[in-house]
């Protein structure tokens, strides 16, 4: 086979493994790179070390002898509404908190790093040269979503993401750094694809935290994403208000994109919500959401034990051994434990509860205790929280 038809190739294979979209970047196109050393010398990674390992820069760094990036892509976009149609989490009773999209399934980190272990395989089979090649999800020294755009997947967005004219921007990115001699999916000479932006500035206009300095340019330290997973210490203050009920992620400025009003729902199983919360319920609760069943449903009824909305209350009342066994194989443990109960604690103290209510009752008494823990971090988050409670009551 020539370049073009291993290209032609590996893109057929890559479907019928079951990605949504597949592309090949030369090493040689990726000029966004240039610009890494700049954004990491403002600060904009924040504490976020791994970022400044300067292979990131050149994906032959990462393999002598690299010519192309396959860039694999899966579809996680799952049928519940988006953050900003279902505000019932922020007002719900109990308070629920919200989970990014791409965490309510598996670890996606898994699921794709087994089909791209099989495209590989398929590809030693296929071309019987030797070569080299290492496959990433998110965890090895390449910009996935700079290699994504100049494999012909889609455009780099105002808010960084990448999007694609078809599917979106609830994506996640694979990739395969190889020796072989690939055809790249864009053509030497042609430009990637456009940049369909416009003039819209819906995501910006929308981050709580105003995480964008600019378009196209992303401050994480600013990020709810990065506040709520790679922070491991206090988040700042100024922030925690305009987290509201976030605990896990943020969506919002891909939640109010344009591009995604019709972006198709996956169909894989791997990425739907989980439910494993049921079984570990209260008597309580389970006998009250059986009463439910005599009474009109609430919208919110359906999430009553998914991840993508869970319970405040529950979610800081974990242990160290409950987090472990609820969130064994999903996205969720980036966070760690002390991580998502300092969230939850930001959350709660962010929540709508009258004071009068039973429910409020029941978060004083969590947020109590949690304020005497010996951990510094969630003692000093269930404080604030105590505090923010207390003053959203006077205020009224």
């Amino acid at each position: 086979m020539n370049p073009a038809e291993r290209t032609q190739w590996i893109g057929d294979q890559a479907r019928v493994i079951g990605f949504d979209l597949c592309g090949v970047a030369s090493v040689d196109a990726l000029a966004e790179l240039s610009h890494l050393h700049e954004w990491l010398g403002r600060g904009y990674a924040g504490e976020m070390k791994y970022l400044h390992d300067a292979r990131r820069e050149d994906p032959r760094l990462v393999l002598p002898g690299a010519r192309s990036v396959i860039v694999v892509a899966l579809n996680y976009n799952s049928p519940q509404p988006y953050s900003t149609k279902y505000p019932q989490t922020h007002d719900a009773k109990p308070p629920r908190g919200w989970i990014s999209r791409y965490a309510w399934g598996d670890d996606y980190h898994g699921v794709l790093a087994q089909r791209l272990e099989a495209l590989i395989s398929e590809m030693r089979v296929q071309f019987p040269e030797p070569f080299n090649a290492r496959a990433y999800v998110d965890t090895g020294p390449i910009v996935e979503r700079v290699a994504a755009k100049y494999a012909g997947l889609g455009w780099l967005a105002k808010n960084t993401c990448l999007i694609n004219d078809h599917l979106g921007s609830w994506l996640f990115l694979g990739v395969i750094v190889t020796t072989l001699d690939l055809a790249p999916s864009v053509a030497t000479g042609q430009a990637p694809p456009a940049d369909h932006c416009g003039t819209c500035t819906a995501c910006l206009d929308a981050c709580p935290t105003e995480a964008f300095v600019a378009p196209y340019v992303l401050d994480a330290r600013r990020c709810i994403s990065y506040l709520t997973i790679e922070l491991r210490g206090p988040i700042p203050e100024e922030f925690r208000p305009a987290m509201g009920n976030a605990v896990i992620g943020c969506d919002i400025c891909q939640d109010v994109c344009p591009w995604n009003r019709k972006s198709p729902v996956t169909q894989l199983a791997e990425f739907q919500p989980r439910q494993e919360l049921e079984e570990h319920k209260s008597e309580n609760d389970v006998r009250e959401i059986e009463n439910s069943n005599n009474r009109s449903r609430n919208p919110s009824d359906e999430y009553q034990f998914s991840f993508c909305a869970p319970e405040l209350q529950w979610l800081a009342s974990l242990t160290q051994q409950d987090f472990s066994r609820f969130f064994r194989n999903s996205a969720v443990k980036r966070a760690k434990w002390r991580g998502l109960v300092r969230n939850a604690c930001v959350a709660l103290g962010n929540s709508r509860v009258r004071r009068d209510s039973t429910q409020r009752s029941r978060i004083t008494q969590l947020l109590d205790r949690l304020a005497t823990s010996q951990d510094s971090l969630i003692s000093e988050h269930a404080r604030w929280a105590q505090e923010r409670l207390a003053a959203a009551q006077d205020s009224h």
